[in-house]
């Protein structure tokens, strides 16, 4: 699943007349190049939900054939639901196999094919990618990488699953892997963050990290991050 329904606010005046999805990295889209970026892995059937400019979204994916993949819209026109309500709407697109989920505005070279096997191999309800990066909001985990908390280092806020000390700060990269069982666990309903579901998950289910540091990867979040995109990603 590709998370590609948000507004876009930092990154104005783009998202004034079109969706973020749609904003061009040395001439092709953020849509399109995750989209070829998860086929290098076998993965060609995607479901992406829209609201902001829907229809832009819709009419990038019908004149360019999906660009090689069978692509599903979720579509949240009618109400934007973050991405624990977007995951939770699309659920009966998936079947029993774990399955990833990525935010449309990454952009990276992280081996998936590696962060797959490692979750093949440990069996956790989801794992998440994360790197050593400076950021201002942390995921906390313990010496076996198990999720344990969340820390904001700018305004103090922390959350805490169980009370295990010595936890170590990783930022991040909106890239998951996830068993589909966790739909029989989420109790909220409308608007929410997965974020909140995996903390508040996390003391009684294994959620873990898998760190990519050196990896490529940056988030396109303002347009001042497209000069660096454009370098890093031709």
């Amino acid at each position: 699943m590709l998370f590609a329904a948000g507004l876009g606010t930092r990154f104005k005046p783009w998202t004034d007349l079109h969706p973020k999805a749609l904003a061009l990295i040395n001439g092709r889209s953020l849509l399109q190049r995750n989209v070829v970026y998860l086929q290098q892995y076998g993965i060609r059937k995607l479901i992406v939900n829209v609201h902001h400019f829907a229809d832009q979204v819709l009419a990038a994916i019908r004149e360019n054939h999906g660009w090689g993949s069978e692509i599903t819209i979720s579509d949240e026109r009618d109400e934007l639901l973050e991405t624990g309500g977007g995951l939770k709407k699309a659920a009966w697109y998936f079947a029993q196999d774990p399955f990833v989920v990525m935010n449309v505005d990454i952009l990276t070279d992280l081996d998936l094919g590696a962060m797959m096997d490692n979750h093949r191999r440990h069996g956790p309800l989801a794992t998440l990618a994360v790197t050593g990066r400076k950021t201002s909001r942390y995921f906390l985990f313990d010496e076996q990488d198990r999720l344990c908390g969340w820390r904001n280092v700018k305004t103090g806020e922390e959350k805490r699953a169980g009370d295990r000390a010595g936890l170590r700060e990783k930022a991040f990269s909106g890239i998951h892997i996830i068993d589909p069982q966790i739909f029989n666990l989420i109790g909220r309903v409308g608007k929410f963050s997965i974020v909140d579901v995996y903390l508040e998950l996390a003391s009684s289910m294994i959620i873990r990290g898998f760190d990519h540091t050196g990896s490529k990867l940056i988030d396109v979040g303002k347009p001042d991050s497209v000069g660096e995109a454009e370098k890093l990603f031709l």
